[in-house]
């Protein structure tokens, strides 16, 4: 096996893992509360959310605190703001961290994902 092709797999199990985290995130949807389910609809949703994006959040009682890394800095701000505006959230601690702009990151990552 080429050290490419065992690259690609790994990025691609990773990937495919930090998604279906996100997904799994909390408990089933019977198990969740309101503002759990919102949040995590809110979030799957966001415009420019995309397959190398990663969200956790942790929601306790009014405050939902927010967790992950994003490649896009719009996106921190855009995740906020969705929750911010559910009813119920009375405060919102952003930890989502934006991962380093730069365009060799972007064309290493579309290459990856196109290899896989």
């Amino acid at each position: 096996m080429t050290k490419r092709l065992r690259s690609g797999m790994i990025l691609g199990a990773t990937l495919l893992a930090a998604q279906l985290g996100f997904a799994d995130n909390h408990k089933s949807d019977a198990g969740m509360s309101r503002i759990e389910k919102e949040v995590r609809r809110e979030m799957a949703t966001l415009p420019f959310y995309s397959l190398f994006d990663n969200f956790t959040f942790r929601v306790d009682g009014e405050t939902v605190t927010l967790m992950g890394k994003v490649s896009r800095p719009a996106l921190k701000s855009d995740a906020e703001n969705v929750v911010k505006k559910i009813e119920g959230v009375e405060k919102v601690i952003n930890q989502i961290e934006v991962l380093p702009l730069s365009t060799n990151d972007d064309r290493l990552r579309l290459a990856l994902y196109q290899s896989i």
